[in-house]
């Protein structure tokens, strides 16, 4: 052990100081901790040797305290609150009543089922405080295998070793439009009535699967995309299409709060899928507090698959 976590003193020299010093009473002090007068005398002794201080005045008229042992006081009070705080602490942690949880998202997830699992998850577990951040599905998979996650929202494009998931949500898409785009009128379309309409995308690298997808419904439907922009997140794709410099995809769970500047239609024929998963690292047992957020994430979500 390191010499500076190796004090000159011992914890109950620290507790039997600190019940002198609020009765200014040995006799009573002893009397309160149960121990022999003499050996509280010695330990309150011991500690001054040790500190090189002297923290108590003994006079004939009682105890006083010095300004050495008021400023003792004030440091030993948190520190003896803090260590006697521990095992209940622990206790705590053991049972998923505290702790700290890293959970990473895409837009689709804080768009549909996210809110309501952080709702409920607040409710039930106060004491357990969840680090989120916004993240592309590749970037999820990257930091799930580092450990730098704990779980993740996000879009599966295959199997992933050491991985386990939990389905979530599986839309077909629909297309979101500006109002004054000719289309935005009919109530349904079809991918090749869109073969003029430029389309606002992501980097395929963020999320390959699902961009894979959209070039496999264009393809099917006899289309050649046109790609005006690839951006991310999410939240700026919608705010081109606000702008009017083109469509984007969108699943109906997704449309149900939209800006004025925007229309959402359903597809007919081919459509992408969004799937989105709850992931997380396997291990024989979770952390607790992991546990109890896959938990609450379960019942928020309803009986969906698991797979590893």
């Amino acid at each position: 052990m390191p010499r500076e976590y190796q004090p000159p003193f011992e914890i109950r020299h620290l507790v039997y100081y600190r019940e002198v010093a609020r009765q200014l009473h040995f006799r009573k002090a002893a009397e309160t901790l149960a121990v022999a007068q003499p050996a509280l005398s010695r330990a309150v002794a011991q500690l001054e040797t040790a500190l090189a201080a002297d923290l108590l005045n003994r006079t004939r008229r009682g105890v006083e305290i010095t300004p050495a042992g008021r400023m003792l006081l004030e440091r030993v009070e948190p520190l003896l609150r803090s260590l006697a705080a521990i095992p209940a602490e622990l206790q705590a942690l053991a049972s998923g009543q505290i702790g700290q949880v890293r959970v990473a998202f895409t837009g689709l997830a804080m768009a549909t089922v996210l809110p309501r699992i952080l709702r409920e998850f607040h409710r039930q577990h106060p004491g357990i405080r969840l680090e989120l951040t916004e993240m592309p599905t590749a970037a999820q998979l990257t930091a799930l295998q580092a450990g730098e996650i704990a779980c993740g929202f996000f879009h599966p494009d295959a199997p992933t070793p050491a991985l386990k998931t939990r389905v979530l949500l599986r839309e077909r898409n629909g297309v979101l439009l500006p109002v004054s785009h000719a289309l935005a009128a009919r109530a349904k379309l079809r991918l090749r009535d869109l073969a003029a309409t430029p389309f606002v995308l992501f980097p395929r690298t963020h999320n390959p699967g699902f961009y894979d997808r959209i070039l496999a419904a264009f393809a099917t439907a006899g289309v050649t995309p046109r790609i005006a922009e690839e951006v991310w997140p999410r939240a700026n794709g919608i705010g081109l299409v606000r702008a009017g410099l083109g469509a984007t995809f969108m699943t109906p769970s997704e449309a149900q709060h939209l800006p004025p500047e925007v229309t959402f239609r359903r597809l007919l024929g081919p459509a992408p899928e969004s799937r989105l998963v709850l992931g997380w690292r396997e291990a024989p047992v979770a952390e607790p507090a992991l546990a109890a957020f896959l938990n609450l994430a379960a019942a928020c979500t309803g009986p969906k698959s698991a797979t590893a």
